[in-house]
């Protein structure tokens, strides 16, 4: 079976002293080794998800547990606490999680004391998952950061935390390596994982086609984010900014992706009001491909257009309060991970106040009218595109990881 798996219904467990247990979906032999693996975004949950199928290829009995959302789960990580419970947006927002946060921590910090697995995979979602490094070295589990956080932007301070705590980094951007390694961290480049997701070509017409769409008019695709609090605050003024543009564009027609953290019945309860014709998929790749333009929430989205070689809007914005914090610790020139990589202002960027209908649509006109800028912009994405590596980040990774199991299963007996 796929992966190795056993066919069996079975459910192995492990219990701890104090008496909880943790179920496996297959019956795995006991000496197998054991991952525990954090995710608490959306795009974490998909990274770690090829992340687990690549270490199950190299060493197929492997189980895994941990904090993650479906993909993960579909590829057979038992999920302790679903990531969605965790993702939050901005510095006041996550107070409103505090509680569910705690008790996430607190129950794998016991499950590390415990059954003492092979090894610790952290991705991204720094503060929880730093804090939970640290309770990995106390119980002498080794730790794999993967993803690391974005440390040379804000609070550079995490460095050191990172290079006590993470007995080895993976990270995906190619100026990162050269910055961890100045700061004495165990580091390694595998190329960004989006590489090996991202589809090389998609067929706009095939894809207008099956949607049932002319294409005589620009095909616009709506990104607000991965989380609840981004989709309520992005969403309606992307609707707004698209309405403004409608009359002078007939034909018109808008995509939105769902991502899987995100409920229909959300979407519908702010997409319900509008007159445009907008269809929602379940698949951002060919909303992607399909797509003249794209308004994007900043985040990794802005890069899965970039790969692809799609114009696009970046908007950003969240509470005030969170913005005024941000403002203190944040000490890059750009918001969008597009321009951070480049290093120039390839995509534009509207931040807070600049959010607003009037201004997205100016700047979604500007992209719209083909010409010389439109196609400057284009261009540059290509060349970011290539400056992202090759395919193969999630087995670099797995191969890391296997490499850490195998050097702690040296210093002690099978369980």
């Amino acid at each position: 079976m796929e992966d190795g798996r056993s066919n069996s219904h079975l459910r192995s467990s492990t219990r701890s002293r104090k008496g909880a247990s943790i179920s496996f979906p297959h019956c795995e032999p006991r000496s197998s080794s054991l991952i525990v693996m954090v995710a608490g975004e959306a795009s974490g949950d998909l990274h770690g998800a090829n992340l687990v199928r690549a270490i199950r290829r190299l060493a197929p009995h492997t189980r895994f547990c941990g904090i993650g959302g479906k993909r993960m789960e579909d590829a057979g990580v038992t999920i302790l606490f679903p990531s969605s419970d965790l993702a939050v947006v901005g510095f006041t927002e996550v107070f409103s999680r505090l509680r569910v946060i705690r008790k996430a921590y607190l129950k794998l910090k016991s499950i590390l004391r415990s059954e003492n697995p092979d090894l610790l995979i952290v991705i991204d979602y720094p503060d929880f998952n730093l804090l939970l490094a640290g309770a990995a070295k106390k119980f002498h589990v080794p730790v794999l950061y993967y993803i690391s956080p974005q440390v040379w932007a804000w609070r550079p301070g995490r460095v050191k935390k990172i290079a006590d705590r993470a007995d080895r980094v993976a990270v995906i951007l190619p100026f990162e390596q050269q910055f961890y390694r100045r700061r004495g961290v165990a580091v390694e480049y595998v190329g960004h994982p989006l590489m090996d997701i991202v589809p090389d070509r998609l067929c706009k017409e095939e894809i207008l086609g099956s949607l049932g769409l002319s294409g005589k008019g620009p095909i616009i695709g709506l990104l607000p984010g991965s989380r609840r609090e981004e989709v309520t605050r992005l969403l309606p003024v992307m609707i707004r900014a698209v309405e403004a543009l409608s009359d002078s564009h007939p034909g018109l027609a808008c995509l939105l992706p769902l991502a899987p953290t995100i409920t229909p019945d959300l979407v519908h309860s702010i997409i319900g009001g509008s007159t445009l014709p907008i269809r929602i998929q379940d698949d951002m790749y060919p909303v992607l491909a399909a797509s003249d333009l794209v308004l994007v929430a900043s985040g990794t989205a802005t890069l899965e257009a970039a790969i692809m070689q799609v114009p696009m809007v970046v908007i950003y914005r969240v509470s005030p309060l969170s913005f005024r914090l941000a403002k203190l610790v944040v000490k890059v020139p750009f918001i969008s991970l597009v321009n951070l990589i480049a290093g120039e202002r390839i995509v534009p960027e509207l931040i807070q106040g600049e959010v607003t209908p009037g201004r997205i649509a100016r700047e979604a006109e500007a992209i719209l009218e083909s010409g010389p800028g439109r196609e400057s912009m284009v261009n540059r994405l290509g060349k970011l595109k290539a400056s992202l590596g090759g395919k193969s980040a999630s087995e670099k990774t797995a191969r890391i990881a296997v490499e850490m199991i195998r050097a702690k299963r040296v210093s002690r007996p099978l369980r």
